[in-house]
């Protein structure tokens, strides 16, 4: 099916829903690379006139990619729930901009819709939105999820503390993990990526981390980001596994590349549920996207790759995921370019996954040689927060030395919660509380180096590692 659309005296034709949606999205390298993007401005706006009156019922008949060749795309479809659709069901992609932007569309009704939409409604919706859009709906979705800390409450936001290390050399990442719970990081995870991805390194790794969680009855989740085969076979070894990752994309071909399937998927979320370590809920899968991810594996279908991302959250949704976070700016500049495209992709990610149910999160984040710098993440982090972005990443000093890109510092999770006023979860903050790491009115204590608390912190970790 073609359309088409009248601007300035031309005429555009897009010839198909796949052509229309790439045409449609702000502009960014990755579409450029791939040959898909619209050859003008001009043509971007006549491509949103189109995509505004599209009814939302086609996305359900016409697919991007084919139902018999991609078991997402089957995902998508045979999971979509068309009682819940039949309240939006009227309307085109512009209409349902304009509702969601309205005092109808409340935290109460989003999470009734977000089972009738599919990622592909969300990312044409997205197109059709400014910055402030994004925002504006993201921060009115509510999505909570539990294992030994809360996540997703009203004024309160998330940090996953990532102790890297260039040689997994546990007393660095002891180090580190230390100086992030000084500064209250880690209530959505502490996550360690392994410079070395095998079973006995990540479960010694597991064991450090869980010793030291237990030794000083820290209510938090840990997690080695190994692969989800491993993941399985450490599991099967006995090793202490709270929450399983996977890398995911929006494609199947795609997720092959990462060597995982829906199946594989479902074994480990199996697996990690029979372990039953959670505290206060059972959420236990962590997923990682990123624009790009699906068109560097040449797994996209010709998708522009917003749209694929948005993909990538059915998978997560169908397990159910304590935490999911976008690595906007990691790829690269081949597929986010400049500051301006990776805040503006931060802003997608998180618009879509929340609008689809998903505690979504995000690594603010970007390589060095990308044009773009510390500014830039502090703009999206603050923006992303604002929106209600479920946690955000940080490292010693913003510079993660084993994955050699620039990320989030705890200090900027401090400048967050000080600045919006938000608290850590619950069961964190009144972890902290009992470390007496707090002040009264809830800000972080400024703790000298020779205090004793820092130094039972020190050696108790220091013989575990």
């Amino acid at each position: 099916m073609s359309f088409q659309s009248a601007l300035g005296g031309e005429r555009y034709v897009f010839r198909d829903l796949k052509h229309l949606l790439a045409a449609a999205s702000p502009r960014r390298s990755g579409d450029d690379l791939a040959g898909i993007s619209a050859g003008s401005d001009a043509e971007r706006v006549a491509a949103r006139h189109a995509l505004a009156d599209v009814p939302l019922s086609l996305f359900l008949v016409e697919v991007l990619v084919p139902y018999e060749e991609d078991e997402v795309t089957r995902l998508i479809v045979d999971s979509h729930d068309r009682d819940a659709f039949l309240q939006i069901s009227h309307f085109t992609v512009g209409e349902l901009r304009d509702w969601l932007l309205g005092y109808e569309a409340t935290t109460e009704r989003l999470a009734t819709v977000a089972p009738a939409l599919t990622p592909e409604m969300v990312a044409a919706v997205s197109k059709l939105m400014r910055n402030q859009d994004l925002i504006a709906v993201a921060r009115k979705c509510r999505v909570i999820t539990k294992f030994r800390t809360t996540l997703g409450l009203p004024g309160r936001v998330g940090s996953r503390l990532q102790p890297n290390h260039p040689t997994d050399d546990p007393k660095g990442i002891v180090a580190s993990l230390l100086d992030g719970l000084l500064y209250g990081t880690g209530d959505a995870v502490i996550g360690i990526n392994p410079a070395t991805d095998n079973v006995p390194n990540a479960i010694s790794l597991l064991r450090m981390l869980d010793g030291i969680r237990q030794t000083y009855d820290i209510p938090v989740q840990t997690c080695v980001l190994t692969h989800v085969t491993n993941a399985i076979e450490i599991i099967n070894r006995g090793a202490p596994v709270d929450l399983v990752f996977q890398s995911i994309a929006g494609s199947e071909l795609a997720n092959r590349g990462f060597g995982v399937d829906l199946s594989v998927l479902r074994e480990a979320h199996h697996a990690a549920r029979e372990l039953k370590r959670g505290t206060v809920g059972h959420n236990v899968m962590y997923f990682e996207t990123g624009q790009g991810a699906a068109l560097s594996s040449n797994g996209h279908h010709g998708v522009d790759q917003q749209t694929m991302e948005a993909r990538a959250y059915a998978v997560a949704r169908a397990f159910d995921p304590m935490i999911i976070n976008t690595v906007v700016g990691f790829i690269g500049p081949e597929y986010l370019y400049d500051g301006k495209e990776i805040i503006r992709a931060g802003l997608e990610d998180h618009f879509c996954a929340k609008l689809l149910g998903l505690p979504m999160g995000c690594d603010v984040c970007y390589t060095n040689h990308a044009e773009a710098d510390q500014d830039d993440m502090d703009n999206l982090m603050t923006l992303l927060v604002t929106a209600g972005c479920t946690f955000i990443i940080a490292v010693p000093g913003a510079d993660d030395v084993m994955l050699n890109y620039q990320s989030l510092s705890y200090h900027d999770v401090l400048y967050l919660r000080s600045t919006l006023n938000l608290k850590p979860a619950p069961e964190f903050e009144a972890w902290l509380e009992r470390m007496d790491m707090l002040e009264p009115d809830g800000r972080m204590r400024m703790i000298e180096p020779r205090d004793p608390r820092i130094s039972r912190l020190v050696e108790g970790a220091t013989l575990i590692a």
